[in-house]
């Protein structure tokens, strides 16, 4: 006969055996139900720390954090074009619940072709509505969203203050990626542009370091005064390059985004990426908690930021005219 104690007992090791078998299923489940983002990266997680720290941030602005209720898949093309499409289809086979894209129109595009279900958040440089990512601005539709600092529009007002800090530059240089899909727009727009302030313009193409080398050299021969060069990811990834040219040049060149004067580059002029990959994560954790992306209007740029480095423009032998230092949102000294 067994009593009553053995009954509890027996009673009690079957529930805790039970509850004990069960926690590392419901650890498990628990783990696979989190949603995943899949992030499509242009350029390196080298070069985009800090924004990622931005995008992060703007993500916990919707009570999303990256280990507790969402995961990230990461791939990085390293400012190689050829790689993206490789890298958005490997992120969707994966059956991601968003991807995410950066760095460039190349990433956004890649997402697109690969994808018309998933939801997709861009940030990009470029016109999304010209190049056939969103039918408008205001309303994308579809499963597409994003932000973008239309970087390609800034040509004339870029030139236009290369000229007031060089004024001795009759020719000025463009450097531009043959395998961006904005080339051609940049192009035409630098050339309107040029128009516009008066200048002469030597436009070359790179997509390889030695090409980066070898344009440098036709546009000392071709007697180029100053450089712009086009937003690119492949050049933000082989900035040091530039940087080193452009000093054993002596050309004094503008970029397009803060940082790089920042880090060495002599004048920049446009938006603010920081406040682009906050935007970024912003509307990432919108999606996971179920906005539609054709409902969210593309995010524009606010303000376009103009940074002059000091120390650079000594280095060249530049005086920066003070009417210009006086409209400087940063100087670096």
């Amino acid at each position: 006969m067994i009593d009553s104690a053995t009954v509890k007992r027996r009673d009690f090791i079957t529930l805790i055996g039970g509850a004990a078998a069960t926690w590392p299923l419901a650890a498990r489940a628990q783990q696979r139900a989190l949603p995943v983002i899949g992030f499509l990266g242009t350029r390196t997680p080298e070069f985009d720390a800090g924004l990622l720290a931005q995008f992060r941030r703007g993500m916990r602005e919707e009570e999303i954090v990256e280990g507790t209720n969402a995961k990230i898949e990461f791939r990085w093309a390293g400012g190689q074009f050829d790689r993206l499409p490789g890298l958005a289809a490997d992120l969707v086979s994966q059956r991601v619940n968003l991807l995410v894209t950066t760095g460039s129109l190349a990433a956004a595009l890649a997402a697109k072709a690969s994808t018309d279900s998933i939801p997709t958040v861009f940030a990009i440089g470029d016109d999304p509505v010209e190049y056939g990512l969103v039918p408008s601005l205001n309303r994308p539709g579809g499963n597409i969203t994003g932000v973008t600092n239309f970087y390609g529009s800034l040509a004339a007002k870029q030139l236009g203050l290369l000229r007031e800090l060089v004024p001795t530059a009759a020719i000025i240089g463009i450097l531009v990626n043959p395998n961006e899909p904005a080339f051609a727009t940049q192009m035409r727009d630098a050339e309107t542009a040029a128009r516009q302030v008066g200048h002469r313009l030597v436009i070359l193409k790179a997509s390889t370091e030695p090409e980066i080398d070898t344009a440098f050299r036709e546009f000392v021969e071709q007697g180029v005064g100053a450089i712009l060069f086009g937003a690119n990811p492949f050049f933000t990834t082989r900035v040091q390059l530039l940087f080193e040219l452009t000093a054993r040049y002596r050309l004094p060149a503008m970029y397009w985004r803060a940082e790089l004067a920042r880090a060495g580059g002599l004048v920049s002029y446009g938006a603010n990426p920081a406040d682009q990959f906050r935007w970024l994560g912003v509307y990432t954790g919108r999606v996971l908690k179920g906005s539609k992306p054709g409902d969210l209007p593309i995010v524009q740029p606010t303000k376009i930021e103009l940074v002059i480095n000091l120390k650079t423009a000594k280095a060249l032998g530049i005086d920066v005219p003070p009417t210009l230092l006086a409209r400087t949102d940063e100087v670096i000294e």
